[in-house]
């Protein structure tokens, strides 16, 4: 059932219930038959209000600070597998209260908090991130393994073996990546830290693993995972952002202005390229909108703008199949993992709502937000 944006709100994220449960049963089936535990990520999805239908699948979730730990604890009722690159002194007890796991990110940090952790009454399972410095990330942003990377102990940082006390091993070097670059990385992992993978209970292969994707060989993965607990009788750990909420729903938006300098017309939106969808621009990479192509030879084509005052807040360009004008909806296609929890309030521009697409076909409204959100960001 599709949705039909004219009950929508604008501006409005609106997530796709019928999407993210096929999404929610894919990813189940692979931990089924797989044998792995997969959790959510929530720096790439964090939309609590709908937490509700997760839970049917799946039952754990990754954070990455103490905030996220809590969200974890308090909104999927379990606690967190937590890793940060750094933790906070004032802020680790609450991290011991709201995790099951604890990843470390250098030798430093685990010896830091070690003796906390031996006089814990929680029983935490301790693990440490490493850098296989292999990966296949094209983007440097987004490569941990990038030369001088500050994330993750390097094999020859384990010359002299694993400190007392380590369980697991993590590593996170995929991005939106296939099964294929999975079985890359463990060759390179096997490799360089096999000898340590008799040693511990769990290793958790981080996120970037996009199943939900068409055309994701879903089998070569179960294999690949399957043939692995199996060589090192391990407890494997996945932990996908963006799998979740994969072309789940979109960002609902509307034409204000049309303007034209240099035979360049902008169509400026009630939405902001910076504060709502910084990854266009951080990345960078052009969204795809509903009803629109790359430009065209004889077809309307605008540039498309946000509604912030910084200049580079605009994307394009665009053809449609008619002229647009103020009052027109602009749909932005697979808006809702990453998207939204980088959003801002940058210039005060109004936030995009936040709601869900029922799979009864009704629209329903989880948050709006107001003057006071904006203010209580800042003091």
């Amino acid at each position: 059932m599709s949705i039909d944006y004219n009950k929508v709100p604008s501006p409005c994220y609106v997530i796709d219930e019928e999407r993210f449960r096929k999404n929610l049963s894919l990813i189940k089936s692979v931990s089924d038959k797989s044998g792995a535990e997969i959790i959510l990520a929530f720096k790439g999805f964090a939309m609590w209000g709908v937490f509700p239908i997760l839970k049917e699948y799946i039952s754990g979730a990754a954070a990455s600070s103490v905030d996220e730990a809590r969200l974890c604890f308090e909104e999927i009722g379990c606690p967190a597998h937590t890793y940060s690159p750094a933790y906070r002194t004032d802020e680790f007890d609450s991290i011991l209260k709201l995790s099951s796991h604890i990843t470390f990110n250098s030798l430093t940090q685990y010896r830091k908090f070690s003796n906390i952790l031996k006089t814990s009454p929680q029983k935490i399972s301790a693990g440490l991130r490493i850098n296989p410095e292999f990966s296949e990330i094209s983007h440097g942003l987004y490569n941990p393994c990038s030369p001088g990377s500050r994330l993750g102990i390097t094999a020859d940082d384990l010359k002299d073996g694993l400190p007392e006390g380590i369980e697991g091993l993590h590593f996170h070097v995929l991005f939106e990546s296939d099964s294929l670059a999975l079985e890359k990385v463990l060759n390179v992992v096997e490799d360089k830290f096999g000898k340590f993978l008799d040693q511990v209970k769990w290793i958790n292969m981080g996120g970037g693993h996009l199943m939900t994707r068409n055309g994701y060989d879903t089998d070569h993965l179960i294999r690949i995972i399957k043939k692995f607990r199996e060589k090192y009788s391990i407890h494997v750990i996945l932990e996908p952002g963006s799998a979740f909420a994969w072309e789940t729903g979109e960002l609902v938006s509307t034409v204000e202005d049309i303007v034209e300098n240099q035979r360049i017309r902008t169509a400026i939106l009630d939405v902001s390229f910076t504060a709502h969808m910084p990854d266009c621009l951080e990345m960078p990479y052009k969204p795809k909108i509903a009803g629109a192509t790359d430009p065209v030879v004889g077809k309307p084509t605008y540039r498309i703008g946000g509604n912030s005052c910084l200049s580079g807040d605009v994307m394009g360009d665009w053809s449609f199949d008619k002229e647009l004008k103020p009052g027109d909806r602009i749909i932005f296609l697979d808006m809702i993992h990453y998207t939204m929890v980088k959003t801002t309030t940058f210039n005060g521009v109004h936030h995009p709502s936040i709601g869900i697409w029922t799979k009864e076909g009704n629209f329903r409204l989880i948050k709006e937000f107001g003057y006071e959100d904006y203010k209580n960001r800042l003091s």
